[in-house]
């Protein structure tokens, strides 16, 4: 089965910015929805924006305002601007296709997921 792939993690101070974009998509055209998340070493896995099959997105709490969650059909990619950024948003981070369309601590039921990339925020 055809992975997704995140690109675009690296570190930055409080306040600063970093675009995420992942790659596969075209690979996974369904009754889906596409998702980003993230995971802390010692946390639970948080749902952090989640893209419909009505194209409306969903946001956690904890990012609402400060992430944007985006299709780049052109390429195709799916991306995640993540300004503000705070030193509590450091994580690996994922995209991902699910069968649950939720944000949070939740079960997302994923159909397929990619390796990660690391964002790191210093303070």
């Amino acid at each position: 089965q055809v992975r997704l792939a995140e690109y675009g993690g690296g570190s930055v101070q409080a306040g600063g910015s970093l675009r995420l974009s992942c790659t596969g998509t075209r690979n996974h055209v369904g009754n889906y929805c596409f998702a980003w998340f993230r995971q802390a070493p010692g946390k639970e896995r948080e749902g952090v924006a989640s893209l419909g099959t009505d194209g409306s997105t969903i946001y956690a709490s904890p990012v609402n305002g400060r992430f944007t969650m985006t299709e780049d059909n052109a390429k195709p990619a799916l991306l995640l601007q993540m300004n503000s950024l705070k030193p509590e948003d450091t994580a690996m981070y994922y995209c991902a296709t699910t069968h649950v369309c939720a944000v949070g601590y939740v079960d997302l039921d994923f159909v397929v997921r990619g390796r990660g990339t690391q964002v790191t925020v210093s303070s």
